[in-house]
């Protein structure tokens, strides 16, 4: 693996959530201005939730404690 993950199992759901409905958002609102900036965040939430890994909690030097 190329990466550390570095999303705790609890926000990679939350953020999967928030990015899908971000996406729906998007989705319904197609013709206004909002629904570019919300499409892109959903896909990004999504991404980072579904791979575990956030290249800006990476960039901070976030990780993920094991032990808890």
């Amino acid at each position: 693996m190329f990466y550390v993950k570095n999303v705790p199992t609890w926000e990679r759901i939350l953020r999967i959530v928030m990015g899908l409905m971000a996406l729906g958002f998007a989705a319904l609102n197609w013709g206004s201005p909002w629904a570019v900036g919300a499409g892109v965040m959903g896909a990004m939430l999504s991404m980072t939730g579904l791979f575990g890994f956030c290249p800006m909690c990476a960039m901070v030097g976030r990780k993920l404690d094991k032990g808890a």
